[in-house]
């Protein structure tokens, strides 16, 4: 024979006639084979004359009878992992034409740059804050706590961003959401956080850049300077006019560039004001003493206050899984291994600048440190006649250049939410036109309520509680949801004690930052931006 097939032969009666009977089906006196004879292969075609050395083997079943494999014959052992492989990488056709997933030439790099941008900035001038109610012993321990937990979290979002039974690729926190929860629980679970972690975080960018704005102006004019300054609400939209043409550029990976700017600039602001703070010295009579509430209760709450803006300053993995899905994917390469090599190579990067800034500005200042605006604040307020001008102005420059990089990167989901209503409806990709209106809409809507409400920083430990549970509590329900291990294993009792931990902990930030908020007011001024 010239090709032995992985069932024995059946054996048939030779016909006579000249023409073969390719497809008759085989008599009923024929032996029944056995299940491992039945295997599938072509039909036999017999000639009239001749032995069982002249057996020529045909594939010319018709489409109709018998599908078209697209794994080869020869591959039949490995069959299902190069299907697997095919399906890994199953895609929503729409998904081409949103911002998030119409370019999918990521790498590890760009992976590393869109996580340090979004993974660093404002939130970390506020940590060291909540230094000041729970003193250097608990300070450093619950910062390092937060740390190591948040980063189990993001390793498992990174590992749940693609399902290799189903071969789905969840390329939005939303859509991993829905999987795990249903659409109707997780819209009210998770839909208000992500919201908030997406559009207040560029309303507050803006209330950042644009009051950065003011104090660069008059650091670069000097004190003698006679030119009449803008008023808070103008460099606001001085700012957020920057933000709307930068908000053209097509889609994530495009702001690779901007992100890299935006780490940069990030990294030097926070190193350049922690060096700066120590190496000014400790202020005078500068105290470590945690502060201490009159009554029992309130202290509580006050320690609670500063675990928020602790979880504050450790958010971003609503992004994530939208800056792992610009990366291809197959089973050989799946995007798991770049993603996660750019986050602990960001990571890394986080905490060398968030620990020296939080243990040297505390410090440095102790409880003097202001509680709005945090680090920043402070070396305006007590080193802006002992430090150089050029330093100042140098760590406003860096402050602005990061919101605008961070906005972008923040602004990326909602900008992608708003076009998939148009994509959902009309069948095709937004046009160049209409995509430029939807984002200048919603960048000068952010502008609004940057002028309406700009005390919306104050609420840091309250929105920290709101937003926890995305950074610390559902990836681990997700990951119970989706590789269902074993009861009792150590997965298990991690993620559950975990999740359930980080839920209990949710609804008592979001408590005792009511409550301070209540007992403590804070300095409401609608349309009056300072």
């Amino acid at each position: 024979m010239e090709e032995i097939t992985a069932a024995p032969i059946t054996p048939r009666p030779v016909t006579t006639d000249a023409t073969p009977a390719t497809t008759a089906a085989p008599q009923s006196s024929e032996p029944k084979m056995s299940k491992a004879a039945s295997v599938s292969r072509e039909p036999l075609m017999i000639p009239p004359r001749g032995g069982v050395d002249q057996i020529e083997i045909k594939a010319k079943t018709p489409k109709s009878l018998t599908p078209r494999s697209r794994t080869p014959r020869f591959m039949t052992p490995i069959g299902s992992p190069v299907r697997r492989a095919l399906q890994l990488t199953r895609l929503d056709p729409e998904d081409a034409w949103l911002p998030i997933t119409e370019s999918r030439n990521g790498n590890a790099y760009y992976a590393a740059f869109h996580t340090l941008c979004s993974g660093i900035g404002i939130q970390a001038l506020v940590i060291p804050v909540a230094f000041t109610i729970l003193g250097w012993t608990w300070g450093i321990i619950c910062m390092t706590l937060a740390f190591l937990w948040q980063l189990y979290t993001l390793f498992l979002l990174v590992q749940l961003h693609e399902s290799s039974e189903t071969g789905l690729r969840y390329c939005r926190y939303i859509q991993l959401c829905n999987a795990c929860f249903g659409e109707k629980l997780s819209k009210f679970l998770a839909l208000f956080p992500i919201l908030y972690l997406s559009g207040g975080t560029c309303v507050a960018l803006i209330v950042l850049g644009g009051a950065t704005c003011k104090m660069f102006f008059q650091i670069v004019c000097g004190q003698t300077c006679t030119i009449k300054t803008l008023t808070p609400a103008e460099w606001y939209l001085v700012f957020t006019c920057a933000a709307v043409i930068l908000s053209q550029l097509p889609n994530l990976n495009s702001i690779a560039g901007v992100s890299l700017v935006g780490a940069i600039t990030a990294i030097g602001y926070c190193t350049l004001i922690w060096v700066v703070s120590v190496d000014k010295g400790r202020l005078p009579h500068v105290s470590y003493n945690p502060l201490k509430a009159d009554k029992q209760f309130i202290q509580f709450f006050d320690v609670l206050n500063a675990l928020g803006m602790i979880a504050f300053g450790f958010r971003g993995h609503n992004l994530i899984l939208e800056i792992q899905a610009t990366m291809p994917s197959s089973e050989k390469h799946p995007s798991r291994v770049p993603m996660w090599r750019g986050v602990r190579f960001s990571y890394t990067l986080i905490a060398l600048c968030i620990f020296p800034l939080a243990i040297g500005g505390y410090w440095a200042y102790g409880q003097m440190i202001p509680e709005q605006g945090g680090m920043f604040a402070a070396l305006f307020t007590f080193h802006s006649t002992d430090t150089s001008q050029f330093v100042l102005g140098l760590a406003s420059l860096f402050v602005i250049v990061n919101a605008l990089s961070s906005f972008q990167i923040y602004g990326m989901p909602m900008f992608d939410e708003m076009e998939s209503h148009y994509t959902r409806r009309f069948k095709k990709a937004a046009p160049w036109w209409l995509r430029a209106i939807m984002r200048a809409m919603f960048t000068y809507g952010c502008y609004f309520v940057a002028v309406a409400i700009p005390f919306l920083g104050s609420l840091a430990g309250l929105i920290g509680g709101i937003a926890l549970p995305v950074t610390l509590a559902y990836p681990c329900f997700m990951w119970l949801k989706m590789k269902k291990p074993k009861k009792y294993t150590p997965s298990w009792w991690i993620n559950w004690v975990l999740g359930v931990v980080g839920m209990c902990l949710s609804v008592l930030l979001i408590v005792s930052g009511t409550y301070v908020v209540i007992d403590t007011g804070i300095k409401v001024s609608f349309f009056k931006p300072t």
